[in-house]
């Protein structure tokens, strides 16, 4: 049996196409991380965050209610995030920077850098707002390590996007708005770093 499987579902919700691209098997929530419901007062409840998400992208993101359901329902409430932009291209293997302002509910805040390769079935380019939920951060200097992709998730609502990561018993689960064509499946990570940096790795 190829290793790498494929399922994709199509359907009709928010006004636009409904993609679900399960690579490697289907993932359980369990398969995810950060699931466990740490104190309420210490994590963003959900109208919070869409409220939130709903300023930074605009009108465009007519599908983003039930992609935050979906991140809700796989991992519960964050306790951070981080409001952002980035810019990337790939020719099967690809590249993407970013950079944005970390916010956590306890009220630090820090400015963030993220770079990272791709590798997989990926063609194009694409600039893009990036909404980030963050889970299970102790400290704000902790997002300063590399995120490896979840294998199995990658999730497309009405021109939104969003994957899994998770690292150190954390978890990331970017949104992105793009401009451009960026196509196919891949799989990298993400390197936060206080610094800006053009090495990719």
């Amino acid at each position: 049996m190829n290793k790498l499987s494929k399922i994709v579902r199509f359907g009709s919700r928010a006004g636009g196409l409904v993609v679900l691209l399960l690579l490697g098997g289907p993932a359980s929530a369990q398969d995810y991380g950060a699931r466990t419901q740490p104190n309420p007062d210490e994590t963003y409840d959900k109208q919070t965050i869409i409220t939130a998400a709903e300023e930074f992208f605009g009108d465009g993101a007519e599908g983003l209610g039930t992609v935050l359901e979906k991140v809700f329902s796989d991992l519960g409430r964050p306790n951070a995030y981080i409001k952002g932009q980035e810019a990337g291209a790939a020719i099967a293997v690809g590249v993407r920077y970013g950079d944005g302002t970390l916010i956590l509910k306890n009220g630090t805040t820090a400015k963030v850098h993220w770079k990272g390769p791709s590798i997989g079935f990926d063609l194009g380019a694409n600039a893009s707002r990036t909404f980030i939920l963050v889970y299970s951060l102790p400290a704000a200097q902790a997002i300063f390590r590399r995120f490896p992709g979840v294998e199995g998730s990658l999730y497309f609502v009405a021109g939104l996007g969003v994957t899994y990561m998770r690292a150190g018993g954390m978890a990331l689960a970017p949104i992105r708005l793009g401009v451009g064509w960026r196509q196919g499946a891949n799989v990298g990570y993400m390197h936060f770093t206080p610094e800006k940096s053009w090495v990719p790795f």
